[in-house]
C-alpha cells in the first residue's frame, strides 16, 4: 500500500489531472459488506462492480486515488492477460487457456464500457502497434494474428512490413509491425479518477490518507488504519506492487520492478506527424521493452527499461534519454519537462494472480498484471466481485493455476530476478 502519506508523483499525468477533488482519512469505525485495500483500477473496479450489485463497500486507500501504477503507467490499452497462456493447459486444459485468451480481449472491452457509462474524459484514442526489431518478432505477429482471427477478434488486425513502417513509427529501428485497432491508449490516472467518482455516485465509501496497519482475519473482518477501523463480512487486496509487508504469503508471489516514463515539451504538429504519423500507442518485444505514444497535448511520452534491482535510478532522465534518443535521435536538445516511474507487480509466470487466500475463504486478492494492468485490473475485478456475489467460471480458472513465491523474502527476490532477466536480456542480443 506505499508508506505514508503521499501525494501523486510528479508526472505529466499529476500535472494534467482534470479532478483535484480528495477523499477524507478513515476515522471512527465503520462497517460494510465489504472492504477494499487499494485505491487503483483493481480496487476501483471491484468496488463499482459490488456497488452495483448491491453491497455495501468502503474502500481505503494509503495515499491517494490512483497514486500507484494505475495513475503512472504508460497509459497503453493492449488486449490480452498474460504471456503465453499456453504454457497453463496442464491445469486448466486447452479450453480453459482459450477462456483466459478471450478473457484478454473482452478486458479492453470493460474499459470501454467503463469510460462510455461513466463519462470519463481520459484522452482515449484507439490504435496500437507491436514492432518488430528482429525477424523472430515478425514470425511471431504472423502467429499472433492467425490466433488472435481463430479467436473471433472483431477489430481491424494488419501486418506492416519494413517497407510500410515509416506509416506507423518515425524509426529505421523496426522491420515490421502488427497493427492492432482495438487496442489504443488514454491519460490512466484521469481515467481512475474518473472511477473514484462513479464508486462514489453508487454509495462507495472512499477514503485516502488511511494506510492500513493490520488485518485481523475471521467470519467478520477488522481492518485498522492509524485513526479508523472498518469491519466487513468480505476483503479485497488490490495493492499490487504495493502490498509490502500487509500479506507476507501473497507478497512474496510478486516482484515489484520499477518502470520510467519520460514526457518531452509538446512537440510541433510536422514532428510529431513524422514521429508517430497515426498516433498510435507502440511497443517493441525485447525484454527491457521500449513504450511510447503521443499525449493529447502534443508530447512524446516515451518509457520502458523494467528496472528489476529493487532501487530506482538516481536520475531517471538521464537513464531514459539514450534509449529515447536510439529511437528518435532527432529529438537531441528537446525539452523533458517530465520524469517519473513506479512499481509494476510481475509474477514468475506473467499470469495475473486472482484468488483468496488459503486459509481465509473470505479474503480476496488480485496482483501481478506483468505490464498489462490496464485492462488485466479490468478483468479481475469483474472476476473478484462476481466470486463474491455467487461464483465465476473465470475467477476458478485464475485461482486453479498455481503461483511460484520467489525465495528469500524481499531482499533476494530483486537479485534474483534481476539475474534472470540478464539472462532474458541477453537472448534478446541473439
Amino acid at each position: 500500500m506505499g508508506t505514508g502519506n503521499q501525494e501523486h508523483t510528479a508526472s505529466y499525468y499529476a500535472a494534467t489531472r482534470n479532478d483535484l477533488s480528495s477523499w477524507p482519512e478513515l476515522s471512527g469505525e465503520l462497517d460494510a459488506d465489504v472492504c477494499v485495500i487499494g485505491g487503483g483500477f483493481t480496487g476501483l473496479n471491484t468496488a463499482i462492480n459490488l456497488a452495483e450489485a448491491g453491497y455495501k463497500v468502503i474502500l481505503l486507500e494509503a495515499n491517494r486515488i490512483g497514486w500507484g501504477a494505475s495513475g503512472r503507467n504508460g497509459g497503453q490499452l493492449i488486449r490480452g492477460i498474460g504471456h503465453d497462456t499456453s504454457q497453463f493447459i496442464r491445469h486448466i486444459g486447452e479450453q480453459g487457456v482459450r477462456e483466459l485468451d478471450l478473457m484478454g480481449l473482452e478486458a479492453v472491452q470493460l474499459v470501454r464500457e467503463r469510460i462510455e457509462r461513466f463519462n470519463i474524459d481520459c484522452d482515449l484514442r484507439w490504435g496500437y502497434c507491436d514492432l518488430a526489431t528482429k525477424t523472430r518478432h515478425v514470425r511471431g505477429f504472423e502467429q499472433e494474428l492467425k490466433h488472435l482471427q481463430a479467436l473471433g477478434y472483431q477489430h481491424e488486425l494488419r501486418l506492416v512490413d519494413r517497407g510500410d513502417m515509416a506509416s506507423v513509427v518515425g524509426s529505421p529501428r523496426y522491420i515490421g509491425g502488427l497493427v492492432d485497432m482495438g487496442s489504443g491508449h488514454l491519460h490512466p490516472l484521469n481515467l481512475a479518477l474518473g472511477e473514484a467518482r462513479a464508486a462514489a455516485s453508487l454509495g462507495v465509501a472512499l477514503f485516502e490518507h488511511s494506510r492500513v496497519t493490520h488485518i485481523d482475519y475471521g467470519s467478520t473482518l477488522q481492518v485498522t488504519t492509524a485513526h479508523g477501523r472498518c469491519r466487513a463480512k468480505y476483503l479485497v487486496l488490490g495493492c499490487n506492487a504495493y502490498l509490502n509487508d500487509l500479506d507476507p504469503e501473497i507478497g512474496g508471489r510478486v516482484l515489484p520492478a520499477g518502470s520510467y516514463i519520460l514526457a518531452t515539451q509538446v512537440l510541433e504538429k510536422r514532428l510529431r506527424q513524422r514521429l508517430l504519423p497515426q498516433n498510435m500507442a507502440v511497443c517493441d518485444q525485447n525484454v527491457a521493452l521500449d513504450y511510447y505514444r503521443l499525449s493529447a497535448d502534443g508530447r512524446l511520452l516515451f518509457g520502458g527499461a523494467c528496472n528489476y534491482s529493487g532501487k530506482d535510478p538516481k536520475d531517471i532522465k538521464a537513464f531514459m534519454l539514450p534509449k529515447l534518443l536510439r529511437v528518435f535521435p532527432e529529438l537531441a536538445g528537446t525539452a523533458i519537462e517530465f520524469q517519473w516511474g513506479g512499481m509494476i507487480g510481475i509474477g514468475a509466470n506473467r499470469l495475473p494472480q486472482i484468488g483468496r487466500l488459503p486459509d481465509h475463504d473470505n479474503v480476496f486478492y488480485a496482483q501481478a498484471y506483468s505490464g498489462h494492468g490496464l485492462n488485466a485490473t479490468h478483468m479481475a475485478a469483474k472476476l473478484v466481485a462476481e466470486a463474491i456475489v455467487g461464483q465465476s467460471r473465470g475467477f476458478d480458472l485464475f485461482s486453479s493455476v498455481p503461483h511460484m513465491s520467489f525465495p528469500g523474502g524481499a531482499a533476494l527476490r530483486s537479485p534474483l530476478l534481476a539475474l534472470g532477466m540478464l539472462w532474458h536480456r541477453m537472448k534478446d542480443l541473439l
